[in-house]
């Protein structure tokens, strides 16, 4: 075959041993019956053949692009674990992925994303509640655009079909309530304002646990806001509570991260985890475990939010047969009045507040 001339179906058809309505079945993720052998030979010869296909020309022609657009804050931490399992899962249903970052929140870099976002057409978007601004998001959705939150608190109701968020402040509550059933009789949340809605989720669950604990406890919320601060902040913390006979204090930490840097300013100036201080913190990233003591974390169910919020896509893009073909029954969708979806967190007990 000559390098010059363009790689179709045709040859691939050949090259797989199927017919060219397969090859068009396949390429194309039309809903016909199909072995996994069948599709695995077909896409590995058209890779072997070096296969490109006209996206510009099928998308014209059927009105559809088959890729969903994803917008988060960052790539780090639950963004990146996040983003990573949404493509998994779109993939599996037969569309693209493309994700964008905030990258800082730069008002240029967001005029960027909404341009390509236009441009490609996508069939509907995914955003993080801190990702994009309320008036950039709408333009997307004035185009026709079906858009689905995650972890998005207090959007206007006309921008998103619904948000699929986590339920940070019950967790919250779980872990205050944890952290008293263990002895703590003074308590702190360690929080991050920078966060805005996220934190703000953390700050409600914190303050009603301690709300509803049996007793009075006294309670603060403090500002972590860098390691200089976390230094400053301990001092305060440990001054404050060295008088008090009153058990080990309780630290909920923002995230894992900050949790760690907590116990690692308890152990520098003295004191102990978790016969002094217990400390509790939010994501269960890997290093959690690790350490030493391993932590007490809240877990994030990445798997449930990503199935929950591409299978509400999928309702509002009419995909109801692709719903069925891979997961045999269909979601109920956001009612009018709910507009969102909570999934409850689990708390995660470990040494940082066990084991006294």
């Amino acid at each position: 075959m000559s390098s010059k001339r363009q790689v179709t179906i045709v040859d691939i058809a050949e090259a797989a041993g199927v017919s060219i309505a397969t090859v068009s079945n396949v390429l194309n993720r039309r809903n016909v019956p199909m072995s996994e052998d069948t599709i695995r030979k077909v896409e590995e010869a058209a890779e072997r053949l070096g296969y490109r296909r006209n996206v510009m020309a099928a998308n014209l022609s059927r009105r559809k692009t088959y890729e969903l657009g994803m917008l988060v804050p960052g790539f780090g931490g639950y963004y990146g674990r996040f983003a990573e399992e949404m493509q998994r899962k779109a993939h599996l249903y037969g569309y693209h992925l493309s994700v964008f970052s905030a990258a800082g929140f730069d008002p240029e870099i967001e005029q960027r994303h909404l341009e390509v976002l236009l441009q490609r057409r996508v069939d509907g978007l995914f955003c993080h509640g801190l990702a994009m601004s309320h008036e950039t998001t709408r333009k997307i959705v004035g185009e026709g655009t079906p858009l689905v939150l995650f972890n998005g608190w207090g959007w206007p109701s006309d921008i998103a079909a619904c948000a699929v968020n986590l339920d940070f402040a019950g967790g919250c509550i779980d872990a205050v309530r944890h952290l008293y059933d263990q002895g703590s009789r003074k308590l702190y949340y360690f929080g991050k304002a920078a966060a805005h809605a996220t934190d703000r989720q953390r700050r409600i669950g914190f303050t009603e646990g301690v709300q509803r604990l049996p007793e009075a406890v006294p309670a603060a919320i403090v500002e972590f806001r860098d390691a200089k601060s976390l230094d400053q902040l301990m001092d305060e913390v440990i001054t404050a509570s060295s008088s008090d006979a009153a058990g080990p204090v309780g630290i909920l930490a923002f995230d894992d991260v900050d949790a760690l840097a907590v116990m690692s300013a308890v152990f520098h100036r003295g004191y102990r985890v978790p016969e002094d201080y217990l400390v509790v913190g939010i994501n269960n990233d890997p290093v959690s475990k690790l350490a030493y003591p391993p932590l007490t974390t809240i877990d994030i169910p990445y798997k449930e939010q990503v199935r929950l919020a591409i299978r509400l896509m999928l309702l509002e893009l009419g995909e109801t047969e692709r719903l069925k073909q891979v997961d045999g029954e269909l979601p109920h969708g956001c009612s009018a009045s709910e507009q969102e979806i909570r999934i409850p967190l689990q708390l995660i007990p470990r040494m940082s507040t066990l084991g006294r």
